[in-house]
């Protein structure tokens, strides 16, 4: 490139100072400077040589992603509409808890390199879980690649193989008797979410997201219409032994919500989950989670009859068009698997049990 295209293309300017400031109009006709001054001219000419080369090449990448925060960024991306309050919820914590080394960071400055130091150290540390760590490199990974699609940076410099999966070993299960030992320590509020989890397998943000008139008392059924997939929009019938605990917690009720938390409004997923985790420390239940739970519920009932279709739609895992068929399948059967569940619980058959959750 000759001096003459050099200048054509952008604008050298000499200071008081004795440095030089390139600058250049970018592909959306903005002017943009270089980050430094130069010393030398020739090295603002250079400079300009590149970022030409670069917009001629396609991969130009314009000085905002020097500038723009990795944290405001990241927040901007969560307050989009297409993004689930839930999934916002869950992002903006382990933003805060578990990804403080990036967030002061400028996108430009995010490198492949930054990306798996903050890895290995977040994993290699007991105070971040296997699943959050999994999530927060799955946000980072969507945030970032957003940025790309801003032209903020060239490429995505989240390359982990396997680093968003957090498949783990076969899961722990409570057994009938520790579940009934996490009801009987937890505070009385958190009992019926607690049941609901183990024996109806929902998951912590359907739980809580009942409103009153989805919980059918007489009917003795819950009406899961907060749901991530068309297939989490359905019916599960409620074993017997649960409907005294669902009667006492309708106190704790508000208008519209039928879990509510202690200073009002409906119950924090955060909060119910907490209280399970003061609660299962206590009783050296450190293994159980509340997703385990979910797992307790969906294997009990297999015990007990359920067959994998009845499982699908119990648990709300299928496609719509799946979800539809087992309709029609398990119509009238899933008030029997609640049935047998209420008499396992009463009567604690251990020869009902598969074979893994026998002594416990």
């Amino acid at each position: 490139m000759t001096a003459k295209s050099r200048r054509s293309f952008g604008k050298i300017v000499k200071m008081r100072s004795g440095r030089y400031q390139a600058s250049y109009i970018n592909p959306q006709g903005q002017r943009d400077y270089a980050p430094d001054t130069f010393v030398r001219r020739r090295d603002a000419e250079v400079w300009l040589s590149r970022v030409e080369a670069d917009i001629s090449r396609g991969t130009w990448i314009g000085q905002d992603g020097a500038n723009i925060v990795f944290a405001d960024y990241a927040v901007e991306y969560l307050n989009r509409p297409s993004i689930k309050d839930r999934w916002r919820e869950m992002c903006t914590i382990n933003l805060r808890l578990h990804m403080a080394d990036l967030t002061p960071l400028t996108l430009a400055e995010i490198s492949s390199r930054r990306v798996r130091q903050w890895y290995d150290k977040v994993s290699a540390s007991p105070a971040h879980g296997k699943t959050v760590v999994a999530q927060s490199y799955r946000f980072l990974r969507a945030v970032m690649n957003q940025a790309v699609r801003d032209e903020l940076i060239v490429k995505n410099p989240c390359n982990i193989r396997g680093a968003g999966s957090d498949k783990a070993p076969e899961r722990q299960i409570a057994t009938p008797h520790q579940v009934n030992q996490l009801m009987s320590a937890i505070l009385p509020r958190y009992r019926a979410p607690l049941l609901i989890a183990a024996w109806c397998s929902l998951r912590r943000g359907e739980i809580v997201g009942l409103r009153v008139e989805d919980v059918d008392l007489d009917g003795c059924e819950l009406h899961v219409v907060d749901a991530k997939s068309e297939a989490g929009l359905r019916t599960v019938a409620v074993p017997s032994h649960i409907m005294p605990l669902l009667v006492e917690a309708r106190q704790w009720s508000d208008a519209t919500w039928f879990f509510t938390s202690p200073r009002g409004g409906p119950m924090k997923a955060n909060t119910f989950y907490a209280a399970f985790v003061k609660t299962r420390r206590e009783l050296g239940l450190d293994h159980l989670t509340i997703h385990d739970l979910r797992h307790t519920g969906n294997t009990l009932a297999a015990s007990v009859g359920a067959t994998t279709k009845d499982l699908m739609l119990r648990l709300g895992h299928a496609s719509d068009a799946a979800a539809r068929r087992y309709l029609h399948t398990v119509e009238g059967r899933d008030a029997e698997i609640a049935k047998a569940l209420a008499e396992m619980a009463t009567h604690g058959d251990a020869t009902k049990l598969p074979r893994r959750l026998k002594g416990a």
